[in-house]
This record gives C-alpha cells, sequence and structure tokens, in this order.
C-alpha cells in the first residue's frame, strides 16, 4: 500500500510543508470566496448575466498578470514577491469582508474587488511554482506537484459544500473574514522562507520586452511546447463541463435547477483528481514523464468518449438512466484521475527543465493556459452541441483528444522520449 498511496517524501523539506499544510486551510477558505461572490452578485441583482461577468473580470486579470506575474518573478526575489502578493490578497479578501458587512449593494465594486484578487493571484501563484525546485530535488517534483494538487482539488470539493450549507446561516461576509483570516497561514509559511533571488536574472526592469522573451524561449524548447500543446489539446477538445447543466436535465431526468445528477457531474472531474492523488505513489518512480503524459492525456480522452457513449445510451433507452448516469461519473472520475497526473508530470517537467530565469514566466503560461482552455472549451462545446447535441460533442471531443495528442505525439517525437534525468548514485 505504501508504494499506491501519495510519495509524502516532499513534506520532509520543512518549507514545503509549511507551504502544503497552510494550503490545508487556505485552499478551503479560498474556495468560500469563490462561492460567495457569484451567490452574493446574483442575490443583489437577481441576474445571471451579472453573474457571468465574473468569468470576463475574472479571466482578462488572470491573463495579464499571470504573464506579468511571470515576469515580475524572474526579476525580484521571489520570496519577497510572495509576501507582497499574499498580503494583496488578505487586503482584497479583507476588502471584500468589508464591504459585505456594510450592506453591499455596488455589484460593479465587488466585480473590481474580484478583479484585483485575481491579479493577485495571477502573480502570486507562477512564483511560489517557479520556487518548487529550489526546494524539493527533480526527481520528488512529481510528488510534491500531486500533493499540492490533490489539495487544491479537495478544497474544489469541501468549500462549496461548506459555503452553500453556510450562507443561509451566516451571511456573505462572514465567509470573507473566514478566508481573510485563513490566509494568514500561507503569510506564516511564506514568511519562513528563505531568500529566493532568480539566477542569472536580466538587469532590465520586467516588461513587455520580457514577456516576449519568455514566450520566444519556448520556440528553441520543444519539449516544454509540447507540455502546454497536449494540455490544450486536452481540455479545449476534451473538457465537457459546459454540456453538464443539459445533460443532467435531458438525459439523466434531473430537475432544471439542479439537482443529484447535476451535482455527481460536477463532482465527478475533482473527486477523479483526488482519488488519483491519493493513489499517486506511482508517479515519483516514472522516468519516461513524457510518455507518461501523453498516456495520461490518451486516458482522459477515452474517459471523456465513453462519457459521451453514457449520455448517448441514456438519451435512447430511458430505463438504462439510473446506471448510465452512474457509468458517466465513473468516467468522468476516471478523467479527473488521468487529468490530475498529466498536470503533475507536465508541470514537473517544466519546473525541471527551464532555467531558472524563465522559470517564472513559462509558469505564468501555464496559469494563463489552465485558466484559458477549459473557458474556450465551454464555448466550442456549447457550439457544438446545439449543432449535434450533447452526446456527440462530448464523444467526438473525446475522440479528437486522442486522435490530435497522438498526432502531436508523432510530429514531436522528442517529447515521447524525454525522461527524467535522476542523480546518479554513488
Amino acid at each position: 500500500m505504501r508504494g499506491l498511496l501519495a510519495d509524502t517524501r516532499p513534506l520532509s523539506n520543512p518549507h514545503f510543508r509549511r507551504l502544503w499544510t497552510a494550503n490545508i486551510i487556505t485552499v478551503v477558505g479560498a474556495q468560500l470566496t469563490v462561492v460567495a461572490v457569484p451567490a452574493q452578485i446574483y442575490a443583489e441583482t437577481g441576474s445571471s448575466a451579472y453573474v457571468g461577468l465574473t468569468g470576463v473580470f475574472g479571466l482578462v486579470p488572470l491573463v495579464v498578470f499571470g504573464l506579468w506575474g511571470g515576469a515580475l518573478a524572474d526579476h525580484f526575489d521571489r520570496r519577497t514577491l510572495l509576501v507582497v502578493t499574499t498580503t494583496g490578497l488578505i487586503g482584497t479578501s479583507a476588502l471584500f469582508w468589508l464591504q459585505a458587512a456594510a450592506g453591499g449593494g455596488n455589484v460593479w465594486l465587488l466585480l473590481g474587488l474580484f478583479s484585483m484578487q485575481q491579479a493577485f493571484f495571477a502573480i502570486n501563484q507562477p512564483t511560489r511554482s517557479a520556487i518548487l525546485p529550489k526546494l524539493i530535488s527533480d526527481d520528488l517534483l512529481p510528488a510534491a506537484n500531486s500533493l499540492n494538487m490533490t489539495v487544491f482539488q479537495a478544497g474544489a470539493i469541501a468549500g462549496p459544500l461548506v459555503a452553500g450549507a453556510l450562507i443561509p446561516f451566516i451571511g456573505f461576509s462572514w465567509l470573507y473574514l473566514i478566508d481573510t483570516f485563513c490566509l494568514f497561514a500561507t503569510l506564516g509559511a511564506v514568511l519562513r522562507l528563505p531568500p529566493l533571488r532568480v539566477e542569472g536574472a536580466s538587469g532590465r526592469p520586467p516588461g513587455l520586452r520580457s514577456v516576449i522573451e519568455g514566450i520566444g524561449y519556448l520556440r528553441g524548447h520543444p519539449v516544454l511546447m509540447m507540455s502546454f500543446l497536449v494540455d490544450i489539446i486536452a481540455m479545449v477538445f476534451g473538457m465537457p463541463r459546459a454540456l453538464f447543466p443539459e445533460i443532467a436535465h435531458a438525459s439523466f431526468s434531473g430537475p432544471e435547477e439542479g439537482g443529484l445528477a447535476f451535482a455527481l457531474l460536477f463532482a465527478g472531474i475533482p473527486a477523479g483528481a483526488v482519488i488519483g492523488g491519493v493513489f499517486s505513489g506511482w508517479v515519483s518512480r516514472i522516468d519516461a514523464q513524457g510518455k507518461a503524459v501523453v498516456w495520461c492525456i490518451v486516458v482522459w480522452g477515452v474517459a471523456m468518449a465513453a462519457f459521451g457513449v453514457a449520455v448517448a445510451v441514456a438519451d435512447d433507452v430511458p430505463g438504462a438512466v439510473p446506471w448510465m448516469l452512474t457509468a458517466a461519473v465513473v468516467m468522468l472520475i476516471v478523467g479527473g484521475a488521468a487529468d490530475m497526473a498529466s498536470a503533475a508530470f507536465r508541470q514537473s517537467i517544466l519546473q525541471s527543465s527551464a532555467a531558472d530565469e524563465v522559470r517564472g514566466r513559462l509558469q505564468g503560461i501555464f496559469i494563463v493556459v489552465v485558466a484559458g482552455g477549459p473557458r474556450i472549451a465551454d464555448v466550442a462545446h456549447g457550439a457544438t452541441a446545439a449543432m449535434v447535441g450533447t452526446a456527440a460533442a462530448a464523444a467526438g471531443g473525446g475522440v479528437l483528444v486522442v486522435v490530435l495528442t497522438a498526432a502531436a505525439a508523432v510530429a514531436i517525437p522528442v517529447f515521447w522520449r524525454y525522461r527524467l534525468a535522476r542523480p546518479a548514485v554513488a
């Protein structure tokens, strides 16, 4: 069982252990705010259109400050940058609390605070990922990334459940206040980090040229470029979450406003990621990380195609709905576990292969890809489903993931051959 369960050796490093432990506290608080912001907007406006604006007000700063934040992380001491951005996150959470405690009522103030919070997050996250190779040896990076992702995905499940249960009893302001205090755990862990200056940092101020240089770095490093390409393929073509509301209602006979089928579909992928993280002990033993990424994404694609097939059967055979709902959720769980492993390997390749002076900028690109891919998928799957139906859109997307990933592996064989270079044993 020790070989199957998550590899906890990275926790022997005291700095990583403090950051990871603090993240358990912080991620639940963050998810409270993630739920509270759209819930408060809807409560004040009664409009889903205003709630939808959170996508724009959240994505734009993630893209802009994700790229620029990576450049900052390659210029300034990364510990200092983490202190500043974590303090900024605490400040914005406190402002969320203040506006809610004052009675709210201004949706544009709420959206503005949300954008400010996402900007601080977009700088903080690439910086935090860029310091990991300074704390953990390359052979333990997959295990460390798996541990981090497991906590994040568990928070994505627990946070909304807790927030949904608490909002009717304690209101929005208390959720924001809880998030504010939770963030002090991360600030304490960051303050105990050693100085983390960038090796070979350029003396130029970080600006557009620095961002472009970071993107240009990928041209000479096909392994890194491929790590982004396969993630875009997996998310854009294979993420069917925009179809879940219609599938839950039309295919699995759930009520229009949600219900059990709706909840199970949305919980499937993050639940799979948590299960995959708990049983991620194998990732530290894999040297052929390029092949591992390709196979994980192929499994993701096959799982999404099988999910679409289950939906099609439910549409055509009404008596099979309970069984096909179970099959659909199982496929989402399998896909979530495969995606977690793929992300752990891709992040590790990026952290270990990139030079320290560009690591922050590449992590910024990683944030943009991770944030942007699923949103593009929402648009693509929604448009495709309008033409061919939800089942065909989901199944066809999964098939395209398998075909395009295989084609990319053939076109860029150096990625398929990529192996972790472990240190020689004396």
